[in-house]
C-alpha cells in the first residue's frame, strides 16, 4: 500500500511535465507562425508602398477603380511628367510604382524591364494614351516618367528595373517618357536594353503641338517673350528658329530617322494625337493589336467631355465620378497671329511630307 502511494505522485508529476511541455511547444509554434506572418506583412508594406525622396510637389490621385474580368482594381495615378500633368517639372524626383492590386497571384509577379515604351511626343497625347492603356488587365504601366535613357542612364538597368511595377507572365510592362523620341543617345541605349522592345510614338500636328507646348511653358514662366518672337530668328525675313524646342520637337522625320537606324519600322507604332481625341477606342484598338493583346479597351469605356473638348473614361466601378485627365489637359491655347501660323505651316510642310513617306501614313496635317 505504501509502495502504491509512493509511485502515484511520480506519475502525476510526469503527466504535469508532459502537459507543460506540450503547452510550451504549442505556444512556441504559434509564436513562430505569428512572427513570420507579421514579418511578411511588414516586408510587403515596405517594398511595395514605400516612396523615397518624395518632394511635396508630387501628388497621388486615389479612388479610381475599375472592374475587369470580375475583379476590382484600384489605380494610383502618378502625377508627374513633362507632358503637363500637375506637379510636372524638369527637376522632379522619380517615384517607385505604387502596387495596389493584392490578388493571390501577386507572389508570382516580378519586376522586369519594359517590353514597350511610349517614347513621344511631348504634348502629343502620351499621358492620355498611358491612362487609357492602364484599363487593360494585361498591361502594367509605370505612372511616373523615369527618364532613364535620357537623364538617369548612369544609374544602370538594375535601378531602372526597380522602378517598374510588378507583372505576371503574359502581362506587358510599359513606361512613358516623351523626351526619349528627341534625345540623340536614346535609340542606341534602348537597343542595348532590348532589340525586341516595342516603341509607341503619339504624333500631332506640329504647329498645334508647338502652341500647346508654349501654352504650358508660359503657365509656369509667364514672363518669357511672345510665341511670335521666339518662333523666328528674324521675323522681318520670316526665318524660322527651328532649334527653338517647341518647333524642333515637331521635326518628326528628323527624330524618327535616328530610331529607324536601330529598329525596324514594324517595331514602331504611330498613334494619331488627333485620332486619340476624335476616336480613342479606334486608336486604342490598334495599340492593343500592336502589343499582341486582346481588344479589351473599347468604345464602351469612353465619353466625350464637351467642356474639356477631350475624351474621358466613363464612371468606373467604385467611383462616384467619371475619370478625366488633369486640368492641364484640354487647356485653352493662347491666341497666335494667323500670319505666324501660316508661315509655320509652310515651314513644316516638307518635313511632314517626308515623315508621311518614311512611315507610310498620312496624318492629314495642313
Amino acid at each position: 500500500m505504501a509502495a502504491f502511494h509512493h509511485s502515484n505522485p511520480t506519475d502525476r508529476d510526469i503527466r504535469r511535465v508532459l502537459q507543460k511541455l506540450l503547452i510550451m511547444l504549442s505556444l512556441g509554434i504559434i509564436c513562430v507562425a505569428l512572427f513570420y506572418f507579421l514579418a511578411g506583412c511588414c516586408e510587403s508594406d515596405i517594398s511595395e508602398n514605400s516612396i523615397s525622396h518624395r518632394p511635396a510637389s508630387e501628388f497621388i490621385l486615389s479612388g479610381w477603380y475599375h472592374d475587369i474580368n470580375g475583379k476590382l482594381y484600384k489605380d494610383f495615378v502618378m502625377v508627374q511628367d513633362e507632358d503637363g500633368y500637375p506637379g510636372a517639372g524638369e527637376g522632379s524626383t522619380i517615384i517607385p510604382f505604387l502596387e495596389t492590386n493584392n490578388s493571390d497571384k501577386d507572389w508570382k509577379a516580378t519586376r522586369r524591364l519594359p517590353q514597350a515604351l511610349i517614347i513621344g511626343v511631348k504634348k502629343g497625347g502620351t499621358r492620355a494614351l498611358l491612362e487609357f492603356l492602364r484599363l487593360h488587365p494585361d498591361i502594367r504601366a509605370l505612372g511616373s516618367e523615369p527618364h532613364f535613357f535620357d537623364r538617369h542612364y548612369a544609374r544602370g538597368l538594375d535601378w531602372y528595373r526597380s522602378m517598374m511595377p510588378k507583372a505576371l507572365d503574359g502581362q506587358v510592362v510599359v513606361e512613358k517618357t516623351p523626351r526619349y523620341f528627341v534625345t540623340v543617345e536614346t535609340p542606341g541605349r534602348v537597343h542595348s536594353m532590348s532589340r525586341d522592345v516595342k516603341l509607341i510614338v503619339v504624333v500631332r500636328d506640329p504647329v498645334t503641338r508647338a502652341i500647346s507646348d508654349y501654352t504650358q511653358i508660359i503657365s509656369k514662366t509667364p514672363h518669357i517673350p511672345a510665341f511670335e518672337t521666339l518662333a523666328f530668328k528674324n521675323r522681318t525675313n520670316g526665318e524660322i528658329d527651328s532649334l527653338w524646342s517647341p518647333l524642333w520637337i515637331g521635326l518628326y522625320a528628323q527624330h524618327l530617322e535616328r530610331w529607324l537606324a536601330w529598329f525596324p519600322r514594324a517595331q514602331i507604332h504611330l498613334v494619331s494625337g488627333e485620332g486619340l481625341i476624335s476616336d480613342p477606342a479606334g486608336e486604342l484598338g490598334k495599340v492593343q493589336d500592336f502589343l499582341g493583346l486582346q481588344r479589351i479597351v473599347t468604345d464602351k469605356h469612353f465619353y466625350f467631355n464637351k467642356t474639356k473638348g477631350f475624351p474621358c473614361l466613363k464612371k468606373p466601378e467604385g467611383s462616384s465620378k467619371p475619370h478625366c485627365l488633369g486640368k492641364t489637359k484640354g487647356r485653352t491655347h493662347i491666341s497666335i497671329d494667323p500670319e505666324v501660323i501660316r508661315r509655320l505651316r509652310e515651314f513644316y510642310r516638307p518635313h511632314n511630307q517626308r515623315f508621311y513617306q518614311m512611315t507610310g501614313q498620312n496624318f492629314g496635317w495642313q
